[in-house]
C-alpha cells in the first residue's frame, strides 16, 4: 500500500484497490456505514474506536496509522480530550513513545492540558506502563508554571521511582535529583518518599544519609500520628501507603541498622525497644496489627543479631532456630552469620549446609511484600564475597569461585566498593586460582572496564 497524506486517503485507496464499497467495508470492519461515509468525506472526525475498527478491517497492525492519527487529532479536526486521552493510553501500551512525544509537544502549547496529562501519567504509572508515564511526567515537569507546586514534586517522585533499578550509580543520581523535592510533596506522600529514598542510600551504604533521613521520617511521622490521635475523624487523616505507626517504627529500625553498620552494637541493641514497644499505638486496624507483629519479629531477630555481631557465640544456635521458621529472614541472617564467622574465626559449615537453598540470589517476601530490590541485590553481592572469604580462610579453594560470583554480581549493579574488594581478594589469592578461573576473572574485569570507561573508575590500575 502506497503512503498517503491522511488516514482517509489510505482508506479510500484501500477500498479502490480491493474493489470494496463503503457498505462492504462497513460490514467487514463493524463500523456503521453512515458513520464510515461521513468519515471518508471528512464530515466526521475519526474516533479512537473507529481507528481500531478501520485498522482491523484493513488487516494492518494495530498502530499502523498512529503517526497519521496525531495529524488527525490536531490538523484535520479540532483536538478533543475525549479522543486524545485514549490515544495516549494506547500509545503507551504499544510502546509508541514517538507519538506521545508529538502529542504532548502540541498539547503543551496550551497549559490547561497540564493537569489532564498528569492524571493520565498517574494512571499509566499505576498500570505499569512506566516509559509512557515517564515521558508525560518529564513534559509536565518542564511545563509546570510554579516550581514549588505539589504536582511538580509528584512528577519528580514518580520519575525517581521509575529510574530505580540494579545500577547503583543510576540510583544515586536519581536520589540526588529527587531529594530536594520531598518537602514540596503532600505530607502523607513525604512519608513514603522518605522511606524509599532511605532504602536507596541503604543499598549504597551511605549511613550518614540513612540516619539523616530516618530522623526526618521519625519527626514527620510523629507529627502525623499525633494529628491522627487528636482527630475526631480519623478516617479523614491521610496516612500514606502504610499505617502511620509503620513509619515511626521503621525510622527507629533504620536508626538501629545504622548503628549496626557502624559497629556500635550496644547502641543498636538499645534502639530495639523503640520499634517493638506498642503501648503508644492507638490504631487497632488489621494493618496496624500486622505491622506491629512484623516489627516485633524483626526486633527479636535483631536482638540475637546484635549480640552475635558483638562476638557472643552462645546466641548462634538460638538465632538459627529463630530465623529457620521465618523464610523471609533467613538470607539476611545467613549473611550476618558469615560476617561474624569471618570476624571471630567461627566454623559455621553446619549452618551453611542447613541453609544451602538460600545462597542463590532471590527476592524474599515479608509481611509487607518483597524486600527492597536494591538492598537485597547489594547484600547478596556482599554475601558472596564474605562467603568466599570464609572458605579461603578455611583453606578451601572453592572460595575463589564465590569471589568471582561476587565480582560479577557487583559489576552488574555497578557497586564500585564491592568490585574493588573482590579485585583485592582475588589478587591476594590468585596463586590458588585455576586457569579457567583466571580467564573468567580477566573477562569480568574487561567487561567492568568497558562499562565504566566514561567514568573516573579505573580498575585497570589495580590489576
Amino acid at each position: 500500500m502506497e503512503p498517503a497524506a491522511t488516514i482517509r486517503d489510505q482508506l479510500v485507496d484501500y477500498l479502490s484497490k480491493h474493489e470494496l464499497s463503503i457498505n462492504q467495508f462497513a460490514i467487514r470492519s463493524g463500523i456503521n456505514s453512515g458513520t464510515l461515509s461521513r468519515i471518508i468525506n471528512g464530515h466526521q472526525p475519526i474516533a479512537m474506536s473507529h481507528l481500531e475498527l478501520i485498522t482491523a478491517g484493513m488487516g494492518v497492525r494495530e498502530d499502523y496509522f498512529y503517526s497519521l492519527y496525531v495529524d488527525e487529532c490536531f490538523y484535520h479536526s479540532a483536538p478533543t480530550w475525549r479522543r486524545l486521552r485514549p490515544f495516549i493510553v494506547k500509545c503507551a501500551e504499544l510502546g509508541r513513545m514517538d507519538c506521545i512525544e508529538l502529542l504532548v509537544h502540541n498539547l503543551l502549547d496550551n497549559l490547561t492540558y497540564v493537569p489532564m496529562l498528569f492524571e493520565v501519567a498517574e494512571g499509566l504509572f499505576q498500570q505499569g506502563y512506566w516509559p509512557g508515564a515517564a515521558l508525560l511526567y518529564e513534559n509536565v515537569s518542564a511545563s509546570e508554571k510554579y516550581q514549588y507546586s505539589e504536582r511538580l514534586a509528584m512528577c519528580q517522585y514518580r520519575l525517581f521511582q521509575i529510574a530505580l533499578g540494579d545500577d547503583q550509580s543510576t540510583n544515586l543520581r536519581a536520589a540526588t535529583l529527587f531529594e530536594n523535592y520531598i518537602p514540596r510533596l503532600d505530607e502523607a506522600d513525604q512519608l513514603d518518599a522518605l522511606k524509599e529514598l532511605m532504602n536507596v542510600y541503604y543499598s549504597l551504604q551511605q549511613w550518614n544519609k540513612v540516619n539523616e533521613l530516618a530522623l526526618e521520617l521519625l519527626r514527620l511521622a510523629t507529627i502525623r500520628y499525633d494529628l491522627y490521635c487528636r482527630s475526631k475523624h480519623k478516617h479523614m487523616v491521610k496516612t500514606g501507603e502504610r499505617p502511620l505507626c509503620f513509619y515511626i517504627l521503621y525510622a527507629h529500625l533504620m536508626r538501629s541498622i545504622v548503628c549496626e553498620e557502624r559497629g556500635d552494637y550496644k547502641a543498636a541493641l538499645d534502639l530495639v525497644p523503640l520499634y517493638t514497644d506498642i503501648e503508644w499505638i492507638q490504631d487497632e486496624s488489621e494493618d496496624s496489627k500486622r505491622t506491629v507483629a512484623q516489627f516485633q519479629e524483626w526486633g527479636k531477630a535483631n536482638t540475637y543479631l546484635y549480640r552475635l555481631l558483638g562476638g557472643q557465640a552462645e546466641v548462634l544456635d538460638d538465632y538459627v532456630e529463630y530465623v529457620s521458621a521465618r523464610e523471609g529472614e533467613i538470607f539476611t541472617a545467613l549473611y550476618n552469620i558469615i560476617k561474624s564467622a569471618n570476624k571471630y574465626n567461627w566454623n559455621v559449615d553446619h549452618i551453611l549446609e542447613q541453609f544451602s537453598d538460600y545462597t542463590p540470589y532471590r527476592i524474599h517476601p515479608t509481611e509487607f511484600g518483597e524486600y527492597n530490590q536494591q538492598v537485597i541485590a547489594d547484600q547478596h553481592a556482599r554475601f558472596l564475597a564474605e562467603l568466599g572469604v570464609y572458605y579461603l580462610q578455611n583453606k578451601r579453594n572453592e572460595g575463589i569461585g564465590y569471589i568471582l560470583k561476587s565480582l560479577e554480581s557487583s559489576s552488574k549493579i555497578n557497586s564500585e566498593s564491592i568490585v574493588f574488594k573482590c579485585v583485592d581478594l582475588f589478587e591476594q589469592y590468585r596463586h590458588i586460582a585455576e586457569e579457567e578461573e583466571q580467564k573468567q576473572y580477566k573477562l569480568i574485569i574487561r567487561e567492568v572496564q568497558d562499562a565504566n570507561e566514561k567514568k573516573n573508575f579505573n580498575i585497570a590500575s589495580l590489576v
